[in-house]
Parts: structure tokens; C-alpha cells; sequence
């Protein structure tokens, strides 16, 4: 995953945690990950796995293919 997309993959995961009023400490305990983990996700700083990403979208109650709409 280059860099810019994921920058824009944290961008979308702070956008979506922001949307519903979560803070990343109950996102990452609603999904089952670490907070840390998922604070370096949003920054851009993670080269997060495919499976962390469906944990996240699944988090949302969005799928994966509406999660990427715009990224890229």
C-alpha cells in the first residue's frame, strides 16, 4: 500500500469514527484492537492488513467497498 493511500485510509477511518461520536478507544474496543494500533491506522503511520480493515469497516456497519469509495 503506498503511502498516500494510506494516509487516505486513516483520513477515512477518522472520518468515519468522527461521523458516529466514538472515540478511538471505543471504536478499537468495539472492534477488538488495540487503541494504539488503531491511533497509528488514522495517522497514516500503519501499513494495516486487509483483515484489520474489515474489522474496521465491519465496526462501521459499512463493507469494505463503500469503506475505499474515493480512496485511491
Amino acid at each position: 500500500m503506498s503511502k498516500k493511500v494510506q494516509i487516505q485510509v486513516g483520513l477515512r477511518v477518522k472520518e468515519l469514527r468522527e461521523r458516529d461520536g466514538v472515540s478511538q478507544e471505543q471504536l478499537a474496543h468495539r472492534i477488538g484492537m488495540d487503541r494504539s494500533y488503531l491511533a497509528s491506522i488514522e495517522t497514516g503511520s500503519r501499513n494495516v492488513t486487509l483483515e484489520s480493515l474489515e474489522k474496521i469497516a465491519g465496526g462501521f456497519e459499512v463493507t469494505l467497498a463503500k469503506f475505499f469509495e474515493g480512496i485511491g
